[in-house]
């Protein structure tokens, strides 16, 4: 077998304290879940009351619309208890909803009208009025459906003790934390090169109600299954292609990510840039704006990506800002459907891959990628997306076509390698089961979360909203049945009242006009 770098770096880490720092990973979920009536409609209630205010509750929110739960863990060394953390916020809002539920899949259940489809609401404090103008500015430009399009966001960084290990394996002489920040560049790259195997294995997106399409044709070659469920027979994740949550109109950026420095100019000079598509919207300046400015992203936030490098920011700090201050500190995946499979959106199995898939990213020699290597990984998504579960398509790889098969079980082979690591860590062998189990899915890929999903529409000939809702049904029975495991629920209840009084502050606080705090804030920009 050839012996490769990733090998001889390999030999070298597992003599050092980088095995054992393996354990303080530190990780955190943003679990986005649509809110539905019992008939499984969209919900168009305001944001439960009785969970806080969504402008400053620190873990319950909304995201681009009004139903759109948005669930928000601290931060943790333990992926158990990040996810009774997640359940635990769960169970808590459900029982604050009346008889709404959780929609348990990422593409959005059946929304007869767009305009069904409510703006958040964050109340009546100058960035309150910016977030809600920002999220109109994106129901101006791009429409309102992909506003009820759900995810999971996982956000992972490495413990300062693993990076001074893996400096001094290298002999790097670099400050540490332009040491960390190319590294976490190099793991964005690889990354961005295999994430269409992210699709494959946890896409759960394969299908879509009719009424996402609002009449609109589209070149995919759907199946129909029972009344309104349009399906891709060997699709997997639709949520990641050109009907779910990108922006097409975003394709003229050239984002780019092998430096810091080249990152943050790009996506600051795009919130800077007029764009002609939007010149005929009116921004803040205007006595009724429908945007925040005609600039080709509004905020930073626009800039559709699967992963993005993060730092946290000091207030008043745009995102780009806090990274040419302080470097890199954690990086956020973006490309999760919602599992339907889980109670919690994501499950202990999926965060154990992506701990072993990350790191791989990151150990991994990544040479710079230009523009075009981008596309390509774009393009190999795409084609994951539509046929990825017909594992003879064809991907390309270093210019040459590799088949999905073949790439994947490469991938899987190295992965097992870092899986021992974490296995010696831990003390057990949990993360290699977990490595072994998803390779079999190159195999057999009517195991993957899409299969399953595809399987049970064709041999019930139903429609996904009802087995949605069946799901549904049964999380929020489930949740509300199950006892509190990390929190308790007079400190939950401390939460609302606090976010309350939070919110109040702000809007005191205030001594400008709406216009004034906007003009003020993208001169800072």
């Amino acid at each position: 077998m050839k012996h490769t770098n990733l090998d001889s770096k390999l030999e070298t880490l597992a003599n050092t304290a980088l095995v054992s720092s393996l354990t303080d990973i530190q990780r955190g979920i943003e679990r986005e879940a649509l809110r539905i009536q019992p008939s499984g409609k969209i919900a168009k209630t305001s944001h439960p009351a009785g969970v806080g205010h969504p402008l400053t509750h620190n873990s319950i929110t909304t995201d681009f619309s009004e139903s759109l739960l948005e669930f928000i863990t601290p931060v943790s060394t333990s992926a158990e208890q990040t996810l009774s953390q997640l359940r635990d916020l769960q169970k808590y809002t459900l029982a604050n909803m009346g008889d709404e539920m959780l929609w348990p899949m990422s593409m959005p259940c059946f929304i007869e009208e767009q305009d069904d489809i409510v703006l958040a609401q964050f109340g009546e404090s100058n960035i309150g009025k910016m977030k809600t103008l920002y999220r109109e500015g994106l129901k101006n430009r791009y429409g309102s459906m992909m506003q009820a399009i759900a995810g999971v966001h996982f956000n992972m960084s490495f413990p300062d003790s693993f990076w001074d290990a893996l400096k001094a394996s290298e002999q790097d002489s670099s400050p540490l934390q332009e040491f960390i920040s190319n590294k976490y560049l190099g793991l964005i790259r690889n990354f961005k090169r295999e994430l269409w195997l992210i699709s494959f294995l946890f896409g759960a997106s394969p299908a879509l109600c009719r009424s996402f399409l609002q009449g609109k044709q589209s070149d995919l070659p759907f199946k129909e299954s029972g009344k309104g469920t349009l399906y891709l027979d060997k699709g997997t994740a639709l949520r990641l292609g050109d009907l779910g949550y990108t922006n097409s109109a975003q394709s003229s950026l050239k984002v780019m990510y092998n430096s810091l420095p080249e990152y943050v100019k790009g996506l600051q000079t795009a919130i800077r840039c007029r764009s002609d598509l939007y010149e005929n919207i009116d921004d803040y300046q205007a006595e009724s704006p429908k945007q925040l400015n005609k600039n080709i992203l509004q905020i930073e936030n626009e800039f559709y990506s699967p992963i993005r490098p993060k730092r946290n920011a000091n207030p008043q700090e745009t995102p780009t800002q806090a990274l040419a201050r302080g470097g890199i500190e954690y990086i956020e995946i973006r490309a999760l459907d919602v599992n339907p499979f889980s109670e919690t959106g994501i499950s202990l199995e999926q965060i154990r891959f992506l701990d072993v898939f990350l790191t791989y990213c990151l150990l991994k020699d990544s040479p710079e990628m230009d523009w075009n290597e981008q596309q390509v990984s774009d393009q190999n998504l795409q084609n994951v997306i539509s046929t990825g579960r017909d594992t003879t398509t064809y991907l390309q790889q270093q210019g040459k076509q590799i088949s999905i098969e073949t790439w994947a079980k490469n991938i899987f082979g190295d992965l097992a390698k870092i899986a021992s690591l974490f296995d010696r860590a831990n003390g057990d062998r949990v993360y290699s089961k977990t490595i072994a189990k998803l390779a079999a899915w190159v195999d057999n890929p009517n195991d993957t979360f899409s299969g399953q999903i595809v399987a049970s529409l064709v041999g019930q000939d139903t429609d996904s909203a009802e087995q949605a809702l069946v799901l549904a049904q049964q999380y929020k029975q489930s949740h509300l049945q199950s006892d509190y495991q990390y929190y308790q629920e007079s400190v939950l209840n401390e939460q609302v009242t606090q976010s309350f009084l939070d919110e109040q502050a702000i809007c005191q606080a205030d001594k400008k006009s709406l216009k004034a705090f906007l003009q003020d804030y993208f001169e800072k920009a």
